[in-house]
């Protein structure tokens, strides 16, 4: 039989964009869809710190591994999505962190969502220019 390694989960999201977080017990390594977390994120180092907010805030870089999936979305949306779950993981792994966290404002999920067209619109708010004669 196959050992399963012991995770804590977490779920994020943000726009279309949706991400589960699994946090291991490791060495800090980061894995998005398979993939180097850095070589996903186009070798952006901004984005990188970002996802990593929530880990330097509680002083635990260096003690889980992270594996993420993430679908949906543009790489902002999912950067996003990926930070809250790792956050949520955070949580459920260590509840003494949700103040912390919480007051750093990495627990609550933005709510913003495109608007949708309306008819007799050129876009959600667009009309067509007014003629007067």
């Amino acid at each position: 039989m196959v050992a399963t390694k012991k995770y804590t989960y977490g779920l994020g999201r943000r726009k279309s964009a949706t991400a589960s977080a699994r946090l291991y017990k490791g060495k800090g390594d980061i894995k998005i869809n398979d993939k180097p977390a850095l070589e996903y994120l186009s070798g952006n180092k901004t984005y990188l710190a970002e996802i990593t907010d929530p880990l330097a805030l509680a002083e635990k870089q260096k003690e889980y591994d992270i594996t993420i999936l993430v679908k949906g979305g543009g790489l902002a949306g999912q950067v996003d999505a990926i930070k809250l779950a790792i956050s949520k993981a955070l949580v459920t792994e260590a509840p003494d962190l949700r103040p912390v966290l919480k007051k750093a404002g990495f627990t609550s999920r933005d709510p913003r969502e495109k608007e949708r067209k309306k008819y007799g619109l050129r876009s959600a708010r667009k009309k067509e220019q007014f003629s007067k004669r």
